[in-house]
């Protein structure tokens, strides 16, 4: 079932694949955390290069060039995957550098912000429909993210750029008619010759100690750094694409809410009574728009049943 066949229904199959990519994303931090002796630079250019290697590797076993060549007979597409990999390298690049400089917290405010602009993209661009618990649930989130926003007490540039990065991906990977994975590979393609070119560059004497001077634990990192880029985004694109973007953007409050916990918790960054009001209200949106989604899938089998009888 697509997401536009029926305002209320719900793909399980892309709730579940949306869901699983948000709890990974709330816990990677700590995956970059154990990087934090690479420089930020260094690290967004190899997760670039072994993502590629295996997205493009994948696909080539699997289908050869056929992949490409259906995606290139989409020229609209091929344009929009470009972009989908500037905005997305963009939001990694911002986000690892975040998390090593001690901003963890401020990244989760920046997620929590995002699934707002989703919201908005939703109804602005795609014309989605939300009901009025629906808007009061997207309200009690503005009001959470408000109240966290100004009790900062300084503009959240990182939070604003994540949010914005991110929202924009998920919309151009909501429009465009290209199955996950090879969205992904053209994306990455794009990005594969500039971030080689750094790592190479780097290599010859400028900061860059991959195979031996980072210690070969981080060297694996680096490497598996592919997965936990590759991995995460194809199940985020596999799911946006069959559930509604207002569903995909309120699910988004799992991964920065994991996050909060992370920057409190591991990280040991301040969370004092501000931040737990805006959390609380943050919650009661997400609460009442899943309550109302159970409630229309319960009401819409049991008017089949009833058809059926």
């Amino acid at each position: 079932m697509s997401a536009n066949d029926n305002d209320h229904g719900i793909d399980r199959k892309g709730l579940a694949a949306a869901t699983a990519a948000y709890a990974f994303w709330g816990t990677v931090p700590l995956y970059w955390h154990l990087l934090k002796a690479v420089p930020s630079a260094q690290i967004i250019a190899h997760r670039i290069v072994w993502s590629t290697v295996l997205v493009v590797g994948w696909l080539m076993f699997r289908d050869g060039l056929g992949w490409l060549r259906r995606v290139r007979m989409q020229p609209r597409a091929m344009v929009i995957l470009g972009l989908c990999g500037a905005v997305i390298a963009f939001n990694w690049g911002l986000y690892i550098w975040a998390v090593n400089a001690g901003h963890v917290v401020e990244t989760s405010l920046g997620y929590f912000i995002n699934p707002l602009i989703s919201v908005l993209l939703g109804v602005m661009v795609l014309h989605e429909r939300l009901h009025a618990i629906q808007w009061v649930a997207v309200g009690l989130a503005f009001i959470g993210v408000a109240w966290l926003t100004w009790s900062a007490g300084s503009p959240p540039w990182i939070a604003l750029g994540l949010a914005f990065s991110f929202g924009l991906y998920g919309l151009m990977r909501k429009i465009v008619a290209v199955e996950a994975v090879s969205g992904l590979g053209i994306e990455s393609l794009y990005l594969f010759l500039p971030a080689l070119a750094f790592v190479l560059w780097s290599e010859n004497g400028h900061d860059g100690h991959f195979i031996g001077g980072w210690g070969w634990k981080n060297d694996l990192l680096l490497i598996c750094s592919g997965a936990v880029s590759a991995v995460p985004l194809i199940a985020f694109a596999y799911g946006v694409r069959r559930i509604t973007l207002s569903l995909a953007g309120l699910l988004q409050y799992i991964a920065p809410t994991l996050q909060l916990l992370l920057g409190v918790w591991f990280f040991h960054e301040s969370f004092g009574r501000d931040r737990a009001l805006g959390f609380a209200a943050i919650w009661a949106g997400l609460v009442l728009f899943a309550g109302a989604n159970l409630w229309w899938m319960f009401k819409k089998r049991l008017t089949g049943l009833r058809a059926r009888s």
